[in-house]
């Protein structure tokens, strides 16, 4: 059963992909609603689940809450790193490196595999928790195969790279409900994984994403964009709760 779920998670990748293929002349709402989407997931779901999972504190300050920081910052130093080494070359420091993209779409398929361990999981403990579980699950992957293929496509990486990482994220959480046949992942670790996820995602939104939907389109429709993906995930996050 956990499997059969996952595949409507799959089909909800896809259809968020094509979505952010279809609409390309709406470039700029596309980037809003992914940038809405992306704070939304962070800020609503994944912190605080984040918080729950590790309930450790160092010095003061929870253990997931210090991993936020270090993803954000971690994203910073690679995308600066990696601007560096381009100017090195000959390219214009502004460019955006296509390896960056290609790294925060990686890390949306992990997020996806863990959304499949989510859906088995929940399927260990109760069928009602499950129901929950797999309704938050299958719309947030729409978000997720709309956000991978945005960011993964908005740092210069070609069509066919762009496209894989699309086909790997939907079929990441399937990998993920599979998997929980064989063995259930520790919770400290989730929430250790999921607070780093969480600053890596808020600074792709709020340094690139966003900034990038409002450079040529400073819209009102843009910000309307914005705000209807944070609703969107607290919705879903209203209804599995």
């Amino acid at each position: 059963m956990p499997v059969v779920v996952a595949l409507g998670a799959f089909l909800m990748t896809l259809l968020g992909g094509w979505a952010a293929q279809r609409f390309t002349d709406r470039r700029h709402l596309i980037l809003g609603l992914a940038g809405g989407l992306m704070l939304g997931v962070v800020g609503l779901d994944l912190l605080p689940e984040a918080l729950q999972a590790a309930d450790r504190e160092v010095f003061g300050v929870p253990v997931a809450l210090l991993c936020f920081v270090l993803g954000f910052l971690t994203a910073h130093l690679v995308e600066r790193l990696l601007a560096v080494r381009r100017a090195d070359h000959g390219t214009a420091d502004t460019a955006r490196a296509p390896q960056v993209g290609l790294t925060a779409a990686a890390a949306l398929v992990l997020h996806s595999a863990m959304d499949g361990v989510a859906i088995g999981a929940a399927f260990q403990v109760d069928s009602g928790v499950a129901a929950a579980v797999a309704v938050a699950v299958v719309a947030h992957d729409f978000a997720d195969g709309f956000n991978t293929y945005t960011i993964a496509d908005l740092y210069g990486n070609q069509r066919h790279r762009v496209l894989l990482m699309l086909a790997a994220d939907a079929v990441a959480p399937v990998v993920g409900a599979a998997s929980t046949l064989l063995f259930t992942l520790p919770e400290q670790f989730l929430g250790v994984y999921l607070g780093f996820f969480g600053g890596v995602l808020l600074y792709l939104a709020t340094s690139d994403i966003l900034p990038e939907a409002h450079h040529e389109h400073p819209a009102r429709s843009t910000l309307a964009c914005t705000v209807a993906g944070v609703a969107f995930i607290w919705l879903v996050v209203g209804l599995a709760s």
